[in-house]
Parts: structure tokens; sequence; C-alpha cells
């Protein structure tokens, strides 16, 4: 049964929002990017979110009778961050006293600077006979009294007696929501970073950024070193199979890749690893598995169940990320076995949950990940395309990498956009592969069946001295050397097929058809590089106009660093599982039908 949202009313802004129950008033106002006041990260300790509640049931919190009076409790006065919405509610937000820091990230969204990680300078009041407080009874004092909570470990009290009095007790104190992770001598809050990872099967980036002004400071990728154990995750998973040790391999390289680009962060912007507090990590649920360490293996046989799929928070430590020796590695959560934190990073960047559009959201690559909806409804799925858009199993296919061909234009002749500028083609790469296979269609040398023609079929076609034969197989020259085959075509049919029948799946449970359309956003590092003519033309995507097919780049890594940047970001991302309905296709009784009736490419006229 699907629950029923609840509407919230903000005045005086006038502005309504619909949230599962059980969301806080404070969470629910971020949905629709109504900034609240906080400095605590939404525990109840600082008394600045407080709101004023008209309509609907707001129960009376421990954080309520600790710091409002019993005149603001009897007029409706609660904390946001604690009221929890059980019935439709209207509540008035007092003005903003201070004007948030705000970075535009993902696919325009406007993000408050409000991170996880906060720098709290104090001085502290030195010890004496008549103030015997402990020293971490006196750093928590002085703490309370700015409006946040704390509590250490073992290891930072280990660090205060030293630090404290070789400050003169004027230190910093970092706080990762409420857990103490280090305190600092002197005036440090001007030096606070995090770094935000998209870990992906095939590309890692990781993302240094300024918890202070929320800016990228650098950008570094590189090639998983897991890609030597095979180049899908299922590879991943038969290696892992062998038992612990090859578990622990795994693990090794994938940290081992990330601590390299870590290292090269820091080489180009001279930033210490010791002010880098915090690390979100985003991808599919079994890269998060080898890189926490935990057997993926049943993620590949049914029913599919995924070890974990909440977010995980641990010490950078006890993974081995090269940050400070206190911070904090976040994971956020998946959504399905096979719709993974990276999808739900997208879904925070695009903020296609929050918006009344109706919006498709797809994810092209091995596996094709779909998010169709609104903030209405919201569903997903996941649809296993096959290594084609990646340039594998294609006869002269190739990564993305210099010498393949990226775009392909016919006509009279042939023009081929080539990664690297002026140099011979040596392969096709997916972006090639779906505009060669586009542009075939368009000058008539490949039917709708997906059949390519040969020369006597075409005898005075300008390109008819292309079509050649390849080891008895029909096939295409695009250069020298590098052709595509009758095989090649198929193995594409076989894998748009898959993701236009995801997208065909959700649109009949939500009842609607490509007219009814605002937006087709084609997200990760694929779908950046895709022609949205081409992949209309072939029928990856459905047939709107090109003005709503939207390339919206690297949204798993936006999400990560939105996350990042702002609690109340990730509060959201951590709430999404709960609002978007995840679809098995594999247990549906119409997939094979919609599968077979959009193998065939779709014709001109209902391309348009």
């Amino acid at each position: 049964m699907i629950q029923r949202k609840l509407e919230v009313n903000y005045q005086p802004f006038d502005r309504t929002t619909r949230v599962p129950p059980g969301t806080t008033l404070f969470s629910a106002a971020h949905w629709i990017g109504l900034p609240i006041d906080s400095t605590c990260g939404g525990r109840g300790t600082c008394g600045k979110c407080k709101v004023q509640v008209l309509k609907g049931q707001a129960e009376v919190t421990t954080a309520d009778r600790r710091l409002l009076r019993q005149t603001e409790l009897d007029s409706g006065w609660r904390h946001s961050c604690q009221a929890r919405v059980y019935e439709d509610t209207t509540c008035v937000v007092p003005q903003l006293l201070r004007v948030p820091k705000a970075a535009t990230m993902g696919f325009g969204r406007l993000v408050l600077v409000d991170p996880n990680v906060r720098k709290v300078f104090v001085e502290l009041a030195e010890p004496t006979l008549h103030d015997q407080r402990s020293d971490v009874a006196r750093l928590r004092d002085a703490l309370t009294a700015e409006g946040h909570d704390m509590k250490a470990g073992l290891a930072v009290l280990a660090t205060l007696p030293t630090v404290l009095r070789d400050a003169e007790f004027k230190v910093t104190a970092v706080l990762a929501g409420d857990e103490l992770i280090a305190v600092e001598p002197a005036d440090t809050r001007d030096e606070s970073y995090g770094v935000a990872f998209d870990l992906g099967t095939t590309t890692l980036v990781g993302t240094l950024m300024n918890l202070r002004t929320g800016m990228a400071e650098a950008v570094l990728s590189t090639l998983n070193g897991q890609a030597g154990f095979g180049a899908d995750v299922i590879s991943r998973i038969s290696h892992a199979m062998e038992g612990p040790a090859a578990m622990r391999e795994l693990q090794a390289v994938v940290l081992a890749t990330m601590n390299e680009i870590l290292c090269g962060l820091y080489a180009e912007t001279s930033v210490s690893r010791e002010r880098v507090y915090e690390a979100v990590v985003v991808g599919n649920a079994t890269m998060l598995h080898l890189f926490m360490g935990v057997d993926p293996t049943p993620i590949a046989v049914t029913p599919f169940t995924p070890a974990f799929l909440e977010p995980v928070t641990v010490g950078a430590a006890e993974v081995g990320l090269d940050i400070h020796w206190g911070g904090k590695v976040q994971t956020l959560p998946s959504i399905g076995a096979y719709v993974g934190a990276d999808i739900v990073g997208g879904v925070l960047a695009t903020g296609i949950a929050r918006d009344d559009q109706l919006r498709v959201f797809i994810d092209v690559g091995t596996n094709g990940e779909i998010v169709l909806g609104s903030s209405q409804r919201l569903l997903a799925t996941a649809a296993p395309a096959g290594p084609a858009f990646e340039g594998s199993q294609i006869r002269c296919g190739m990564r993305a990498t210099e010498g393949a061909i990226e775009g392909v234009q016919l006509g009279d002749s042939i023009e081929l956009q080539v990664i690297g500028g002026d140099i011979p083609a040596t392969g096709i790469c997916g972006s090639g592969l779906v505009d060669a296979v586009a542009q075939l269609l368009l000058v008539g040398l490949l039917d709708y069946s997906g059949r390519l023609k040969t020369p006597d079929h075409a005898p005075t076609h300008p390109l008819a001295g292309r079509l050649i034969e390849v080891d008895g197989m029909r096939a295409f020259q695009l250069a020298d050397g590098v052709y595509l085959t009758q095989r090649d075509i198929r193995e594409l049919q076989f894998a748009k097929g898959s993701i236009a029948t995801g997208i065909q799946v959700l649109m009949g449970i939500l009842g609607v058809g490509a007219t009814d359309l605002d937006q087709v956003l084609l997200g990760g590092s694929f779908g950046s590089y895709l022609n949205p003519e081409s992949a209309k033309v072939i029928g990856l995507v459905p047939p709107v106009d090109l003005d709503r097919i939207i390339s919206v780049g690297n949204t798993a890594g936006e999400g990560a660093k939105i996350s990042l940047l702002s609690y109340r970001e990730r509060q959201v991302a951590f709430d999404l599982p709960a609002v978007v309905e995840y679809v098995e296709l594999s247990g549906r009784a119409d997939f094979n039908d919609t599968f077979v009736a959009v193998l065939r490419f779709p014709e001109l006229e209902a391309v348009g």
C-alpha cells in the first residue's frame, strides 16, 4: 500500500510541500528549499529552529521544554527539528536573522552551505582551585553555550590535556554532527575541507570541497583499480566469491585508488590531510559493499538482497581512507540492489523528487537506472543493458579514451569526431556507437528492424562503398580498420531495448505517456556525452521535443558534493528510499512483451 503523504504549509511564505508521515518540520521545509535557522544540525540543542504550529498537532518534546518558555509552548511554538508531522500542518517560520551562504550545484540547485562538519572557536577559562571542571566538561560547557551538543571518544580525549594547555585554552573544536573529532590550537575555522567520492565501477572521481565557502578546490578522476577483476559488478562479485582473501584484495585495491586520488588532491591544492574531516561516498550497492569490505555475493542471486541499503557512517581510520585520523566516512543510502547511492545522489542533484514537473532521469550504462515521476509520486527501476554502451562486446569498441570515435555525421560523406583531435581513429566508444546507428537510420542504410543494407540494396547511395562484409557479416566502415558490424547493431538494440522497456513499464504504472513528460534527464558519464537527437532516433529515450532532452552530467558526484556541504540535504537523501517506489523488472509479467515491442528502431515519423 502506498503511504499517503501529508501537506505542510509554511507561512508567511505560503509554500507547501508533501512529505511522508514522521518527517520533521525542519526536513520538510528543506524539501522545498525553505531555510530555517539552525546551528546544531537539527539535534535540538541550539534552540534556533523554532516555528509556530497553527494547524495540526505537534508533540511537546524534551528539547521544547528545555529551551522554550511555557507561554511559547502554549502558543504552539516548537523546535522544527524535533516536531514530526503526522497530519496536515500549517506553521509560521520566523525570518532568518542571517543570510545563509549558498552555492549553485547539481541541476540548477541552490544549496545552503551548512555542512555536517562544524568548527567552533572557543576561549576557555583556565582551571583554578575554584574551577576544577575536567577538560572535557570545560569544552562541552563552552560548546553548549554556542548551541552545540558534544560527545567525545577516547582518541580525541587523549589529546585534550596537551592541546588545551599548549594553546592557552584558545582552541577550535571540530564537530562532525555532535561528535568531537579534533581539538586544534588557535582559530582554524578558515581551514575546513571534505571530499566527495563518486565510486564508479569503471571510473573513480574525487572532489575536494571547501566546507566554509562551498567551492570545489580540485577534482581528480582515474580508472577504478578493480577494473583488472572485470568490467562490471558481476565480475567483481564473482571474484569476491573466491573467499575472504579475494574480498580483502578488492577492498584494498579500491581504497588504494581513492587514496591515490586524495594524494593528488592534496598535492594540487596544498591542503593538508589533517584539515579534511569528512568524506561522502556514493556508488552502486556492489561498489559500496566492496569499499566497506562487506560480502556482496547475495546481490547477484535471487532475491537480490544486499547486506545493507541504509546509509553507513564509519571512521576514516576504520576503512583506511587517508583523511584526518578522526575523520568520518558517510555513504548515502541505496534504493535497491541495483539502484544504488549513486542514483540517490542523482535524484538529490536533479531535484526530481521535489518538483511538480513530470521527469524521467536515466543513468545510461551497463546497468541502466531509471527514475520517473515528480513530487507527487516517484518510481525507480534498473534495466540490465549490458556492456554495449561502454564499448564492450563491440567489434571495434573501446572506452572513451584517445583515438575513440565519439561522434558520427553521415551525408554525402562521413565526418568523425575523434577523442584527441586530429588523429586516426582506433575504435569507437559508446556515444559514437549510438551516433553511428542513428545516422545509418537517418540516411537509410539501416532499416527499422535493425538490419544493415548491402551495396546491392543501395547502389546509388553516396556511402554505398562503405557497406562491406567482415567475416561473412554485414558491416559499415567508419574509418581505416574501424567498422560497425551487424552484430554490433544488435548489441546496441538489446541495450537500448532494455532501458526503453524500463521506461515504458514505469510510465505504464504511472499511467502517463511521452507527451506528459516535461523533461528527459540523461545522467552519468556516458549520458553526458550522448547526443540527445541520436538517443531519440534509436528509441533509447521517449519521443519528446529535443529541447526537453537534457544532459545533466555526473549527478552522482554532484549529489555527494551537495550532501557534503549541507547536512539538511543529506537528511533529504536519507529520506529518499522511503519516498521512491522500487520496481523489480524481472518479476513483471509485462516485461518480455514490452521488450520485444521496443526492440525495433522507431520509424522517423514517430520520432518527429
